[in-house]
């Protein structure tokens, strides 16, 4: 095999190039998403510097936060900064295996990101339906077992992801229509039949996204049943106030994961910019949101946050 047919299988740098029909705003564009990727970035590092912080808060809900809050950083912290760069520099030159690293990071800790959403949708079933057993069922070794289950499930069904991309010939244009380097983005560019690759892809992330989502569904059904059986009014509202901001992030979350699912499946008549606006929210939104719903709106970290600001104060 020469070296031209050697180039094909291995380029050396792909070009990506934003948001497709909107490049005259990607100026603008990147202001909004700038300012949500450093509450993100300020957010999740005030949540784990506070959980390593106080002692009081090495319960099982702040422990999975603060799985949540790593994975939120490695999540936005993959894309952003490179997003930025397309939007502000115009540097779209991405190199081959920066690509493939990007993707892995971005595919797996997706699938981190859900698991642990599952995993804290299963401790608030434990702390609200089962109280008196809370301590004993959700043990500090299983949480660490958990978190390592949660972790291992994604290095392990998304790294055949930049495997099976590197043994590909791309013999197509070198250009990526999207800011990131989405494993379906990059599997277009390739000039062999890629039907079986895509198929595992889809498979993967649809039987992780619905099985997650199936367990979520029916732990915050039981909390919710639980929760309308209370005999204190205010109880009910207190736990329905912190479940209902949970579960709206975790709708934002699951429904443009599942829009860019259907986007990739079924709509090809979908507008690429929506598409690929839509898959940005699916990266960004959640990190942005979450040290706020689960931190900000928690009364022991919004607590210790506050005593901190004034003793520096005074």
């Amino acid at each position: 095999m020469g070296p031209a047919n050697e180039s094909e299988i291995c380029p050396n740098t792909f070009l990506l190039m934003g948001i497709p029909g909107l490049e005259h705003l990607h100026i603008w564009i990147g202001i909004p998403f700038c300012s949500m990727y450093v509450v993100a970035l300020v957010g999740n590092v005030i949540i784990l510097a506070v959980v390593r912080a106080e002692r009081s808060l090495h319960e099982p809900m702040f422990l999975f936060l603060c799985m949540l809050s790593v994975t939120d950083l490695v999540l936005s912290t993959s894309t952003m900064p490179r997003m930025l760069c397309v939007f502000w520099l115009g540097a779209h030159n991405i190199a081959f295996e920066a690509c493939l690293a990007q993707m892995f990071f971005i595919h797996s800790f997706t699938a981190m990101e859900s698991g642990f959403f599952l995993a804290m949708a299963i401790d608030r079933y434990v702390a609200i339906c089962d109280p008196l057993h809370h301590a004993t069922i959700l043990t500090q070794t299983r949480i660490v077992k958990i978190g390592a289950a949660v972790v291992l499930r994604g290095v392990v069904f998304f790294s055949p992801h930049p495997i099976l991309l590197q043994q590909l010939p791309y013999c197509k244009t070198r250009i990526i229509a999207h800011t990131y380097c989405e494993f379906m983005a990059v599997v277009k560019l390739a000039c062999v039949d890629t039907a079986s690759t895509k198929r595992y892809s889809l498979s993967v992330a649809s039987v992780i996204g619905s099985c997650d989502g199936f367990f979520i569904i029916i732990s915050y059904i039981l909390i919710l049943r639980t929760v309308f059986r209370l005999p204190s009014r205010e109880a009910s509202l207190k736990a329905l106030g912190t479940c209902g901001s949970h579960v709206c992030v975790i709708m934002v979350f699951y429904s443009t994961a599942v829009f860019t699912f259907l986007t990739h499946r079924f709509g090809h008549n979908v507008a690429p910019q929506i598409h690929i606006f839509i898959a940005n929210m699916y990266l960004l939104v959640p990190p942005f949101l979450n040290p706020i719903v689960y931190g900000i709106r928690t009364k022991k970290i919004r607590g210790h946050v506050l005593r901190s600001l004034r003793a520096k104060v005074a």
